[in-house]
């Protein structure tokens, strides 16, 4: 008789060998999920960002580091959490590999997507984590609430992950996974507060860009790095994520058992 904790331990089967399988490829990983985020950070924000200035209107009387670096940190989160799941998942669905080889054995396809997730979970958190140690080191976030911008990051990154797992399982090879990261993330990244405030865009496009998920991330962290957040605003980001990751997981529990038990 199976006990309680029994799909638990199956799922942390499938997290122990997500870490077996990072430990022998971290170094194909480490660039695009840590170095690029950061090296934008010190480029962008402490560079280019000291001819850009403070503009009283547009950034609210911050410097421009204090402006970007906390949306960055959420666009990264974003990026991060579409890298551990739009390539991995579909790669590890196709015949031999993971996903298939783990559900021939007592591991349901809903066990392989909880170790999994958490897994993407944990990598998220991982690379917000490294991106705000920098961010602090840069002396960006002095409110106390910038303690709760990495769990914000993090939420971030998974509210994308679990949508994009739920396609990725779907697929029958990784070709259609370029097309993600060329029509969806860049457009997210540029027109998302990242780079500059959504308020000199057009009054139409305003209202546009707050129906993205990146935009509710970008002001989620930066309201609570810049210590300007409020409780209704918030709730909203947190909700509307946390509403994206849920439909997504449940979709992709759909998607699981569709796909890998036929």
């Amino acid at each position: 008789m199976p006990t309680a904790t029994a799909p638990r331990g199956m799922a942390l089967r499938f997290y122990r060998y997500c870490w077996l399988h990072y430990r022998r490829n971290w170094k194909g990983t480490i660039v695009i999920s840590v170095a690029n985020p950061l090296l934008f950070l010190i480029a962008i924000g402490a560079g280019l960002g000291t001819l850009v200035g403070s503009d009283v209107a547009a950034l609210g009387g911050v410097s421009y580091l204090a402006f970007f670096a906390p949306g960055m940190l959420a666009a990264a989160s974003m990026q991060n959490g579409m890298i551990e799941s739009a390539f991995p998942v579909s790669y590890h669905r196709m015949p031999g590999r993971a996903y298939p080889v783990a559900v021939a054995t007592p591991l349901e396809p809903v066990d392989v997507l909880n170790g999994h997730a958490l897994f993407m979970a944990v990598k998220v958190a991982i690379g917000a984590a490294a991106f705000c140690a920098v961010m602090f080191a840069f002396g960006v976030a002095t409110s106390p609430l910038a303690a709760l911008v990495l769990p914000a990051a993090a939420l971030t990154g998974f509210a994308f992950a679990m949508p994009v797992t739920a396609w990725a399982v779907t697929l029958p090879d990784v070709r259609p996974v370029q097309t993600l990261f060329k029509w969806v993330v860049m457009p997210l990244y540029l027109f998302s507060g990242t780079f500059f405030a959504t308020t000199q865009l057009p009054e139409a496009a305003q209202h546009l860009v707050a129906l993205t998920p990146l935009w509710h991330g970008v002001e989620l962290c930066r309201t609570l790095t810049l210590g300007t957040a409020t409780w209704a605003g918030s709730l909203t980001h947190t909700a509307y994520l946390s509403a994206m990751a849920l439909a997504g997981y449940l979709l992709a529990r759909r998607n699981f058992r569709r796909h890998l038990h036929p």
